[in-house]
């Protein structure tokens, strides 16, 4: 299996590569740089950046230049911190992402939010195999659920309680997620979502951000994931 995890900054990507000890090499891609680890668990290591354009820009560029070169890859996984829904996704657990969901992609009206598949255009919505998450979510022993994509971070309580209220399965909310799989699915490419979460999704206050504490998870878990992934069929539904 050929996996690509993509991360949105330097210190997440750094989280995932202590846990599978493998030797670095630097690739250089159009637009971005991601880390070859060679070792017991090769992966490709690739910091897409913050938000969703950037990371859809991205983690496509990695996927081309792997299709191109012939070895295209068969899993994609964005991976990072992430704001929780309390109480089931506390700071310092892991969730994993059975449907991946931007949040705030559509339109504002009188009557409330409509996601774009309301106005006629795209998807909101990308679900990971059912079969992967099983075994992922056995392994990190963390819950699966919804996990949104924001442009813009909850910073209140007003909408954080709007979130809830239209995705009651949510536990986390990120920045990536929905761009990774938007550019996995163009490639027709598996995509998971795993997030370490750092805070509590709300008003903003930043004292009682645990960004260590969520990095160390992520790192924990990556070391119980990578066998889950490595032993996963790729042609289970």
């Amino acid at each position: 299996m050929r996996c690509l995890v993509a991360t949105a900054v330097p210190a997440e990507r750094d989280a995932v590569a202590r846990a599978l000890h493998g030797t670095a090499r630097d690739v250089r891609l159009p637009g971005a740089t991601l880390q070859r680890l060679t070792g017991p668990h090769p992966y490709d290591l690739l910091v897409a950046g913050v938000g969703p354009g950037r990371a859809a820009a991205s983690t496509a560029a990695a996927l081309t230049a792997a299709a191109l070169d012939g070895t295209p890859y068969t899993l994609v996984v964005c991976a990072g911190i992430a704001g929780g829904f309390g109480p089931a996704a506390p700071v310092g657990s892991l969730v994993v992402a059975d449907e991946i969901t931007t949040a705030d992609l559509g339109a504002e009206t009188a009557d409330g939010f409509l996601p774009v598949t309301e106005l006629g255009f795209g998807t909101v919505t990308h679900r990971p195999p059912e079969s992967l998450v099983r075994a992922v979510t056995a392994a990190l022993e963390a819950p699966a659920g919804a996990v949104l994509t924001v442009s813009t971070v909850t910073g209140s309580a007003a909408r954080a309680d709007a979130l809830r209220a239209r995705h009651p399965r949510a536990l986390a909310e990120g920045m990536e997620g929905f761009g990774v799989a938007e550019a996995a699915a163009a490639h027709r490419v598996p995509v998971l979502e795993v997030r370490a979460v750092s805070n509590q999704v709300g008003p903003r206050d930043r004292a009682a951000w645990r960004i260590g504490d969520a990095l160390a998870a992520l790192t924990e878990g990556f070391g119980k994931l990578a066998p889950a992934l490595e032993s996963w069929n790729p042609h289970e539904p």
